[in-house]
């Protein structure tokens, strides 16, 4: 639903955005990272219609964003950063007004929806100027759905919200993008791990990663890592550990704060034969799972300096 082909974007001679390339599939909430200044915002922009790129090709749901911008701005939804609310209108009738500037039949109910879908429909008659932090975020995202779009463009849904609101948020883009495309740009790295399929990380205006967290923390350490926990009434820990460290595709068995990390090599995978060894020495499997680098790690691995240098070609879309 979003392709971008070798997007390129200066400022004077200050290249902001270097020939970026992704796409976005239907179905998919996909969280867009970068630090300060790396060129997310203006990679948004320019897919939303609000600025030209210098080159380049991209399209929204089939659609030249270029050829066709009036087409595009139909099928798409953007929610800035700061979205401009007008304060001495109703949220009901700012949302109409934004309906009505995307052409939309049927108005009113495309606007009792898409406060109905924000839980804002009780406050339909608030004067904005009279709603709080988070309430004026619902509305913005009202006004990015009142037309019912295919793709949807975030910047930074959940700023300046508390704890409460951020939650209620995230659940309303869970659910937005399970039948929509979502691009959603934020510095909430966490938010990235429970919202998104996949992440795109940006420095300095070019794509370093396109992959799941997963993924890129394996490429990273080159190794999957996971945490085995076994009843420690039937046998010491050293012992087990001794016996996992025997199994075939094994690199290490380390002591953790929650019981035995196990790397194996990145080409394989041991847990099943762990999950055996574990069985066949008569002990209670109480815990396996995978252990990732948190995002935060991947993060700043990849933006540091010389981050790359290890990646074999073809592991990290660079371009």
């Amino acid at each position: 639903m979003i392709e971008v082909e070798g997007l390129t974007k200066y400022y004077g001679s200050f290249k902001a955005v270097d020939e970026v390339s992704f796409h976005v599939e239907r179905g998919e909430v996909v969280g867009f990272l970068g630090p300060n200044g790396a060129g997310k915002t203006t990679t948004m922009r320019i897919l939303t219609g609000y600025l030209p790129p210098s080159a380049g090709q991209a399209s929204i749901a089939g659609d030249d964003i270029f050829e066709k911008p009036l087409r595009v701005r139909q099928r798409l939804g953007y929610m800035p950063e700061t979205v401009p609310l007008y304060e001495e209108m109703t949220v009901w009738n700012y949302v109409s007004y934004m309906a009505e500037l995307h052409h939309v039949r049927d108005r009113d109910d495309h606007v009792g929806e898409a406060l109905d879908l924000v839980d804002m429909i009780d406050r339909a008659d608030s004067l904005i100027s009279s709603l709080s932090k988070g309430m004026r975020q619902r509305v913005g995202l009202a006004q990015a759905l009142v037309h019912k779009p295919d793709v949807l463009i975030l910047d930074e849904p959940t700023i300046g919200l508390d704890p409460r609101q951020i939650r209620e948020v995230r659940d309303l883009i869970r659910d937005i993008g399970k039948d929509r495309t979502v691009l959603l740009s934020t510095h909430i790295l966490s938010e990235v791990s429970q919202l998104c399929n996949r992440v795109l990380i940006i420095h300095q205006g070019r794509i370093e990663a396109d992959d799941t967290p997963e993924h890129l923390s394996q490429h990273l350490t080159g190794t999957k890592r996971f945490l085995v926990r076994v009843d420690e009434s039937q046998a010491d820990l050293d012992r087990v550990a001794q016996a996992l460290g025997e199994v075939e595709g094994v690199v290490s068995v380390a002591t953790g704060d929650f019981g035995l990390e196990v790397t194996s090599a990145e080409d394989g995978d041991a847990r099943p034969a762990v999950s055996r060894a574990v069985v066949n020495n008569g002990w209670d499997l109480l815990e396996l799972r995978a252990l990732d680098l948190p995002l935060e790690e991947i993060f700043l691995q990849l933006t540091a300096e010389h981050a790359l240098d290890d990646f074999e070609e073809g592991e990290l879309e660079e371009l």
